[in-house]
């Protein structure tokens, strides 16, 4: 195991997520992104292009999604994301597609880590979604990260 993605996977666990509106728990979903592919730090313009190519691809899903920022604890490190009321499986292939680290799904309003390729555990259970969750008015912009 490689040193940076144990690091990364441990930094995973302590992300909080910024929302404009509560997410119901009445069906699972997942929480993806396409920003920073393989834990690379992409510059914003590339990003937002990722960004378009996911929500293309979530639109085609047919199932409910909201846009939402997964943050560092401190608002040091911010990325777009997006909740998707999809199952795990196609959540762990678009993440994969994405080439992302990691996704997060969140079942019965317990948020879980799952691992899209190699990191210390498959699977980690981090706790109540509802204590990882911060409303906000709007969602910062993300142009200057």
């Amino acid at each position: 195991m490689n040193n940076s993605i144990d690091n990364l996977w441990f930094k995973y666990q302590g992300t909080q997520f910024l929302l404009t509106q509560r997410l119901s728990y009445a069906v699972p979903f997942a929480i993806v992104t396409a920003h920073n592919p393989l834990g690379s730090q992409l510059n914003p313009c590339q990003n937002r292009l990722l960004d378009r190519r996911l929500q293309r691809k979530i639109q085609q899903f047919n199932s409910p999604y909201r846009c939402l920022i997964g943050a560092a604890p401190d608002l040091s490190h911010m990325e777009k994301s997006w909740a998707v009321f999809i199952e795990k499986d196609q959540a762990l292939a678009l993440g994969r597609e994405f080439k992302q680290l990691a996704i997060y799904y969140v079942d019965n309003g317990v948020l879980s880590l799952l691992a899209c390729g190699e990191a210390p555990d498959k699977e980690v259970l981090i706790g109540e979604f509802g204590q990882r969750t911060v409303l906000v008015s709007e969602l910062p912009d993300l142009h200057d990260e």
